[in-house]
């Protein structure tokens, strides 16, 4: 994670491709964006030495100056961050399963010495703190591994995760003798838990990353203390065909023995500004490629790096003293913004949120107690996070799944496209009114991208806009008509895409993903709101094209084909050479609601507002809305259902057929709720030296006490219950039987507690609810809307209201092409689905 003094994260970054011409006097009324590739760099990608393998099965992985390859081809993976000692493990299954039906390819995780070594000399790989069984669980799923093993990570973990004992001993990150003999001993114990389980071995680890965020220099530390670090990895037995650092925050490492990844917020917890930050750079297109020169001490030449991220926000944690609320739009845009920069492996930080584990003789949170600039809460790192705390599907899931679909199926085909910028771009983020756009190009093919959001400074609706893409062979004009661009809107538009011998020259609507039936291949685009969809193709390639509900017409060499989305096939278009295609055009919700599903030998896209994830035997749905336990499936699955099946088939259509889950029992409970004590006034915060500092235990003595009584739910078709605390006031904290469960620090969001975990006794006991009020001068930033509660409530610590929402579910097995309930003792169901089946 990036340290307070962060302020960009690409400063070994340099621009390589961009093209700044004068602007054309095209335009009379009409607002064109020119984007000039006609003379674009050619960028021609040469190997890494030293880096890449084979896997004991055959694969190849392997790096060159411009992206990754997997046995031979470009590959442009997905990566998500999951602390596994920070989830309980019962239900690490799940959650991995969950990130792979996200689109996550590869698991990202540190290893925190510190929850490993707490007090010298006694390891602890046990429950939640087993590596190897969560590497293992991986490998089981088929996802690949990214292994942060430190020594220093940071992660918002107490002492950047070096153990109290380490840091009390003197230097730390050189190469100290010292440290160094402690460094050793804690990586022969990582390689031991690992070991087998490495890319050469035919098993999932294929990078491991040094230290994180190092910039010390001298001639203990520096490039020669990574170099350092690297040698004693591989002599614990870590042997892997990449070895990474952070790239940002001046770093500094041996050129040419280690890539260097990169990342990127759109909000800073560690910022001391208690308003809201300027406008975010990351809503800007660049032409980013990490060109790292020789260092202090290296004699080796400068060398060129890919653009990979492996902290790309995919949230933000909260701090005391400054509390951001992100949204699944203030993701999705960087992740479009990005990936148009020229990103080759996009890897979120946080992809799964967490809680930080017990610690034997402290807790395990980054603090100003030791010594940092700012508090964290003691229990909670949910991170806003794609998959949050408690497993939630939040909101960046959906929104961000629609890019990591387009990845998966056509990540090898962006990869080698280089980055190009208009002729015009905005003077700054704060620009609102300039076309914010860039282009990712290869030849004659590739992709347009434009962003209209900008995190809290809504930008401007574009009239009449249309783009002149100049390309080696031709100049494309698109779309045909100008049209607006909403504020808010963030798209990627293709360009000269082969669609397996037909050439759709450009459409308005984003290449989602596609599904092979019969003979013939299925493209499923979706469209964007407010902008009218329309598909152009080269005529001369075209045999016959139609359209049940489109407008076709042609002009100029080309068949244009103007449609609204809709679940059915928008038009099929046989080649003059090769089979048939069909296009569907979906909505953006739909996108946000599809899911690639392998079953019966073959992939399916499937439609639901459930949330949904699966594996080769089973697929599960839930929903705290139990309506929603419904999806649509193509191609169809068999129709026989047993009779028992908890599924029946609700409607079928030409394309797609939908099944709706048996009306599942109503889970109702009331939650019961007294004040048992009311606050004390508020005080202000203490101040540390650059910020609030977070009320200790002490001061809690001054907190509103509620007494809260949870029922069980006993429906057999409930995964989780999920309590839902609305409150005002400074910080939040639940106990059962004294142990803090989970703490909260106020947002003006509502408090929201998976309780599955801590079955059974939260149903048995009651819980105790803490708020301290929150002092009307505290110098803590929040959002405004939570100012204006805070305001609308009096001040004080209050609670408006708490409830139950249970989260239905039901599984499906799959099963050589047959649809059929699972039933719930079954060895093969999801591991904790019956945490809450048996109330009182």
């Amino acid at each position: 994670m990036m340290n307070r003094a962060l302020k960009i994260a690409s400063s070994a970054l340099v621009a390589t491709v961009a093209v700044f011409l004068p602007s054309s006097a095209l335009a009379g009324e009409t607002n064109i964006t020119v984007i000039d590739a006609g003379h674009q760099a050619s960028f021609s990608p040469t190997a890494l030495p030293g880096m890449g393998g084979k896997s004991s099965n055959g694969h190849e992985v392997g790096i060159n100056t411009q992206y990754l390859t997997l046995d031979g081809k470009p590959w442009l993976p997905v990566m998500g961050e999951f602390h596994y000692s920070r989830f309980p493990e019962q239900y690490w299954d799940e959650e991995l399963l969950k990130m792979k039906a996200g689109g996550v390819q590869v698991v990202s995780t540190y290893v925190f010495w510190i929850h490993h070594e707490e007090i010298e000399g006694q390891f602890d790989w046990s429950g939640q703190r087993n590596l190897r069984r969560f590497v293992e669980l991986c490998k089981d799923h088929g996802l690949y591994v990214f292994l942060r093993i430190g020594p220093y990570a940071h992660g918002e973990v107490r002492n950047g995760g070096l153990p109290d004992w380490v840091v009390a001993r003197g230097a730390t990150r050189r190469n100290d003798p010292q440290y160094l003999t402690s460094v050793r001993r804690y990586f022969e114990q990582v390689g031991q838990q690992v070991k087998g389980l490495f890319w050469k071995d035919g098993g999932p680890i294929i990078d491991i990353q040094l230290e994180n965020e190092y910039s010390q220099r001298g001639p203990d530390a520096g490039a020669a203390h990574i170099r350092e670090l690297k040698k004693m990895a591989r002599e614990a037995g870590m042997v892997a065909p990449f070895y990474s650092v952070t790239g940002w925050d001046n770093a500094v490492y041996p050129p040419g023995e280690v890539m260097p990844v990169f990342g990127g917020y759109v909000d800073n917890f560690w910022d001391s500004s208690l308003t809201d930050l300027p406008p975010a750079g990351y809503y800007l297109f660049e032409t980013l490629r990490a060109e790292v020169p020789a260092q202090e001490g290296e004699t080796t030449s400068g060398i060129s790096y890919p653009y990979f991220l492996a902290e790309a926000g995919g949230g933000m944690q909260v701090a005391y003293h400054r509390r951001p609320v992100i949204s699944g739009d203030d993701i999705a845009a960087m992740t479009l913004t990005r990936l148009g920069s020229g990103a080759n492996l996009y890897g979120y930080y946080m992809f799964q949120g967490g809680a930080n584990p017990d610690g034997k003789r402290t807790s395990l949170q980054e603090s100003v107690e030791t010594d940092h600039v700012y508090d964290l809460p003691r229990v909670s790192y949910d991170f806003q996070a794609p998959l949050g705390q408690y497993g939630q599907m939040n909101p960046a899931f959906r929104a961000t799944k629609p890019f990591h679909l387009f990845l998966n199926d056509f990540g090898s085909y962006l990869a080698p496209m280089a980055t190009v910028l208009p002729r015009t771009t905005p003077a700054d983020p704060g620009d609102r009114t300039t076309v914010r756009a860039a282009a990712r190009i290869h030849g004659d093919h590739g992709f347009v991208f434009v962003n209209n959001y900008q995190r809290l400074y809504p930008l401007a609706n574009h009239r009449d806009v249309q783009f002149q893409v100049i390309l080696p062979s031709e100049t494309l004009v698109l779309p045909r008509k100008p049209a607006g661009i909403p504020s808010g809107a963030y798209f990627i538009w293709p360009v000269n895409l082969d669609l397996g011998g037909v050439l759709l020259k450009y459409c308005t609507a984003q290449l989602l993903t596609m599904v092979r039936e019969g003979n013939a291949d299925y493209y499923f685009f979706f469209a964007q709101p407010g902008i009218p969809a329309e598909f152009a193709f080269d005529e001369g390639l075209v045999a016959a094209i139609h359209s049940a509900r489109g407008a076709i017409s042609r002009g100029g060499g080309r068949i244009y084909v103007e449609v609204a989305p809709g679940r059915e096939i928008a038009l099929t278009v046989q080649p003059k050479a090769g089979k048939k295609i069909h296009l569907i055009l979906l909505s953006r919700q739909d996108a946000q609601d599809a899911w690639k599903l392998p079953a019966a030998g073959k992939e399916h896209l499937l439609l639901s507002a459930a949330d949904v994830f699966f594996d080769d035997w089973k697929l599960c749905l839930r929903s705290r809305n139990a309506e929603n336990l419904r999806f649509s499936i193509f191609p169809r699955l068999d129709d026989k259902i047993s009779a028992s099946a908890a599924l029946r088939r609700s409607s079928s259509t030409a394309l797609f057929t939908t099944y709706s889950a048996n009306p599942v029992p109503a889970a109702t409970a009331k939650v019961r709720w007294q004040k048992t004590r009311g606050a004390a006034p508020a005080v202000p915060p203490k101040m540390g030296k650059y910020n609030a500092v977070a009320p200790g235990d002490a001061d809690f003595e001054r907190a509103a006490d509620w007494r809260i009584s949870v029922p069980g739910i006993s429906s057999a078709g409930v995964s989780d219950a999920f309590l839902r605390i609305d409150y005002w006031g400074d910080v939040g904290r639940l106990y059962l039987d004294g142990r803090l469960l989970d703490d909260d620090y106020f947002t003006g969001t509502i408090w929201e507690i998976g309780l599955k975990r801590f079955m059974p006794k939260v149903f048995e006991r009651p819980l105790t609810l803490e708020v301290l009020p929150l002092h009307d001068n505290a110098p803590i930033y929040l959002p405004t809307d939570a100012k204006l509660s805070l305001r609308q409530s009096g001040g004080g610590a209050y609670v408006r209201s708490i409830s139950l929402v249970p989260e239905y579910e039901v599984q499906i097995r799959l099963s050589n092409g047959r649809i059929g309930t699972q039933p719930h003792n079954s060895k093969r169901d999801i591991k904790g689905q019956n945490a809450i089946r048996t109330g009182r």
